[in-house]
C-alpha cells in the first residue's frame, strides 16, 4: 500500500457518478475548521461553497462541481472557506 492509497481523490465526476450523487444525503457546513477522520470511505459531490482539505502534508481544493474521494482511515483537516452544500454517501 503506497502514502497515495490514503490521500484524497478530487476530480471532476462522471456522468454516471453525478447522476448518482443525486440521490444521495446532504450536507451543509457554514466556515469553519475542524479535523476529521474517515471510518469509511466517502464520496461527495460538492454543490456550492468552496473548502480546503489537508491531508498527507497537501492541500485538497473542492469547489462546486468537484467530485471526491476520501478513503477509509484518513485523517485531515477540513477548512470550509464559504458555506458548503454537498451530496454525499459512505461505502459500507
Amino acid at each position: 500500500m503506497s502514502v497515495d492509497d490514503f490521500a484524497p481523490v478530487i476530480r471532476k465526476p462522471t456522468p454516471d457518478e453525478a447522476a448518482a450523487a443525486a440521490a444521495w444525503k446532504l450536507w451543509a457546513c457554514e466556515p469553519s475548521v475542524f479535523e476529521w477522520g474517515y471510518t469509511a470511505t466517502e464520496h461527495c459531490l460538492m454543490l456550492e461553497g468552496e473548502a480546503v482539505v489537508e491531508a498527507r502534508g497537501r492541500e485538497f481544493k473542492l469547489g462546486p462541481g468537484d467530485y471526491g474521494v476520501f478513503p477509509k482511515g484518513l485523517a485531515c483537516r477540513w477548512t470550509v472557506i464559504t458555506a458548503v452544500k454537498k451530496h454525499h454517501w459512505f461505502e459500507d
